[in-house]
């Protein structure tokens, strides 16, 4: 930890901290008045945003205190951090205005600073097994799902577990509240970086595996920006073939299916009925007016944003275990290890310790995947 007076905080990470909560600049003006007992203007907290005035020493602390981040982080440079590095993916129910977006991709910079400081103060570092595929006319997102399965040695049939595969493969999975229900996942992989997933705590168990594979499939085949509409349907087909294989589900839905069926189904593929119907007509089982039909049937009995049958929730394990080591092995207390991330201790506990525990969780009615 740096000595408080010789301090400096770097202006874009106090616009990173302040965007990851949030806030406008007035937000963050008020909570320093409050926290002061002096009037702390908009205009001031402007020019510290833009470096026109500096923010060291105590001032720094006083940030800190506000943001709720360690004095140490505010000091970091904003490329340490990852800001705006990598191209950012999202799986996102509705569009998103301006601001949301800030705080999420904030969010997501400062959790890779978080992660990035854990595991190399606990040297755990885990081999990446990701690789990038190319999509075109002949070779089809389907391919490529087809592709990561035989590579990765994942059995034939339902993904048991999609946190674990893609932790074992090296990716790093964090489960958090992103503070908006129109978004259920975010990802990146910056060069040389392992890829980075965030999962939206708030968002049901199915449709958080669909999400994990959704973005699996941006990570492997999106390394450029791209339209986005065709990047979105790529994605859903690779999670689609990835979570239901075509030679091993299409002759579980042959039979013909109906709401008692698809409950069936759900529980042993672990994805929705909407996710099951929707891969029903894509594989040529259900007519087009088939799947409204039954579309219109999961409404009238509430479940497209209430889906009945529990499906089990995946947690991320892996930063847990670098968590542990921290603490049980090299001897830091839990308020060392959450400085580590920037973070205090209540806060640190409840993104990387309790998401990662199954008694973390509390399991709720599933809703649509799609």
């Amino acid at each position: 930890m740096r000595d408080q007076n010789s301090l400096v905080a770097d202006p874009a990470m106090l616009t990173l901290a302040r965007d990851s909560r949030g806030w406008t600049q007035s937000d963050l003006a008020a909570e320093l008045s409050r926290l002061e007992g002096t009037r702390i203007t908009q205009g001031y907290v402007s020019r510290a945003e833009a470096g026109r005035i500096p923010v060291k020493d105590g001032r720094v602390q006083q940030f800190a205190d506000a943001l709720r981040y360690t004095a140490d982080l505010l000091c970091r440079t904003s490329d340490t951090a990852g800001a705006g590095v990598g191209l950012i993916h999202h799986r996102k129910r509705a569009s998103l205005g301006a601001p949301a977006l800030r705080r999420i991709h904030a969010t997501l910079a400062l959790t890779r600073l978080q992660v990035e400081a854990l595991i190399q103060a606990a040297d755990f570092h885990p081999r990446i097994q990701f690789r990038r595929i190319e999509v075109n006319d002949f070779d089809t997102p389907a391919d490529a799902a087809e592709t990561v399965r035989e590579e990765w040695s994942v059995p034939a049939g339902p993904v048991d577990d999609m946190v674990a595969l893609l932790e074992d493969a090296g990716a790093l999975v964090v489960v958090r509240n992103l503070c908006t229900t129109a978004l259920d996942a975010v990802s990146q992989w910056p060069a040389d970086k392992a890829p980075l997933v965030l999962l939206n705590s708030g968002a049901p168990a199915d449709r958080s595996r669909f999400s994990l594979a959704h973005e699996l499939g941006h990570l492997v085949m999106h390394s450029e920006p791209g339209e986005g509409r065709v990047q979105e349907d790529q994605a859903n087909r690779f999670a689609a073939e990835f979570l239901m294989p075509h030679d091993a589900v299409l002759p579980e839905l042959k039979p013909g299916i109906d709401v008692s069926r698809l409950l069936d189904l759900k529980a042993r593929w672990g994805v929705s009925m909407a996710a099951l119907i929707r891969r029903a007509m894509d594989l040529g089982v259900v007519s087009e007016w088939q799947y409204r039909t039954l579309m219109v049937e999961l409404s009238a009995l509430g479940y497209r944003t209430n889906e009945p049958t529990t499906i089990r929730r995946e947690t991320p394990r892996h930063l847990a275990r670098a968590v542990t080591r921290l603490e049980e092995q090299l001897h830091l207390s839990p308020t060392e290890t959450a400085h580590l991330a920037g973070l205090g201790r209540e806060e640190f506990h409840e993104i990387y310790l309790c998401a990662s525990s199954p008694s973390g969780h509390k399991d709720v009615p599933d809703s649509s995947a799609r």
